[in-house]
């Protein structure tokens, strides 16, 4: 999630733009919650409050590490790019935060990857002077500190970052904040040598999009926001990694960006929502489907949202949780998709209404949803969901 379709939230102005962000009637403010936490509801389909995080923060990252415990790093404190590099531990035995070491840069709008040996991949984003970041370091649990690792040839925000199944990790995309455009070059990370490669770059360029990892290992990139066209994108391109190419793959029905792609049971991949600022806010969704290089329309979302947070659950079902709605406000709602069904449903809503915010599923099958803005604030709250 990226600046590039940062919407006008109340004196938000996007970077590619090139306005300037200025404070209005309504200020983003930062705000912290010391609410203890409450135990975790036995209902189904509804939020608890738990711990609340040392720092206000959206546009983060959230990381579900090997020992249980998930890693906040970064993101903004407040409407203006002011960059953290802060990051926090969750425990979800206590449901409490612990402070960790802070990453050498500042960053929001950052991508975060989990590697093979454990070690957390930070790559680019937004950093204090507001300028895209070519930066990368990796943040070991074992010491609970962060290192400086090689850094990208291109320097960019709103990236996909996917783990590969060779332990290699393919950043595609993203915008420059230099050049105010959206970015087609790729570059591959090497854990072993701690460098990056460039391959084949993407046929668009585009920021703001999703990459979803298909059941072949091959990369499926979808929509986006283009510069060049100032436009959302309905494109979608695939990425073998055995032959380090790109191909066209059928377009959707829907241009989008900051939309949601998850790959269902059964190799499909279900892509929601999306939208805004040039775009209207999308509620429609689509299914992919792999064998076919074809597309499926499926039913509407309950609501409209963009720049809002997902997570498969252990059911096969799918959650789609806050985000921005028509107007750019910020919504508390939620819903579930049955792949089943092909219907969205409906679900508890959560006691803030947030966007930017993150999504992690625990190992019990609970979600974690984590700071996010709105109502004029910047949240340090985070709130979980029993399915």
């Amino acid at each position: 999630m990226g600046i590039v379709s940062r919407r006008r939230y109340g004196v938000l102005a996007p970077l590619w733009l090139g306005a300037a962000v200025t404070v209005a009637a309504v200020l983003l403010t930062a705000t912290s919650s010391s609410a203890t936490r409450i135990g975790r509801t036995t209902a189904a389909g509804t939020w608890a409050a738990t711990g609340s995080m040392a720092h206000a923060r959206w546009h983060h990252t959230a990381t579900l590490l090997r020992n249980g415990l998930v890693l906040v790093a970064g993101g903004d404190a407040d409407c203006c790019y002011t960059a953290l590099a802060s990051a926090e531990l969750y425990d979800p035995a206590t449901g409490s935060w612990t402070p960790t070491g802070s990453m050498t840069v500042a960053r929001t709008y950052h991508s975060a990857t989990l590697l093979p040996d454990g070690k957390v991949l930070v790559v680019g984003g937004v950093g204090p002077r507001r300028q895209s970041l070519s930066s990368a370091e990796l943040y070991d649990p074992d010491t609970g500190t962060w290192s400086r690792t090689g850094s990208l040839a291109f320097a960019r925000y709103d990236q996909s970052a996917t783990l590969l199944r060779s332990g290699r990790v393919l950043v595609a995309g993203g915008y420059d904040a230099a050049s105010r455009s959206s970015l087609a070059t790729v570059e591959i990370y090497h854990p072993g040598t701690g460098l990056w490669s460039r391959v084949a770059s993407m046929a668009e360029a585009r920021s703001g999009h999703t990459a979803t990892m298909l059941g072949n290992g091959d990369v499926f990139v979808v929509g986006g926001f283009s510069s060049s066209q100032n436009t959302d994108l309905a494109t979608t391109e695939l990425y073998s990694p055995s032959t380090g190419t790109w191909s066209t793959t059928a377009s959707m029905s829907t241009p989008r960006r900051q939309q949601q792609a998850i790959r269902l049971p059964g190799r499909r991949i279900l892509v929601a929502g999306g939208g805004g600022f040039i775009t209207p806010y999308r509620k429609t969704a689509e299914l992919y489907h792999p064998g076919t290089d074809s597309w499926t329309r499926t039913r509407s979302m309950t609501t409209p949202r963009s720049n809002f947070a997902s997570a498969l659950l252990e059911d096969g079902t799918v959650l789609a949780v806050g985000g921005t709605k028509v107007g750019f406000d910020s919504l508390a709602s939620a819903e579930r998709y049955d792949p089943v069904t092909r219907r969205w449903t409906a679900t508890g809503s959560m006691s803030t209404a947030r966007q930017g915010l993150t999504a992690t599923l625990l190992p019990d099958g609970t979600v974690l949803v984590a700071g996010g803005a709105g109502s004029g604030s910047v949240f340090a709250t985070a709130e979980i969901y029993q399915p």
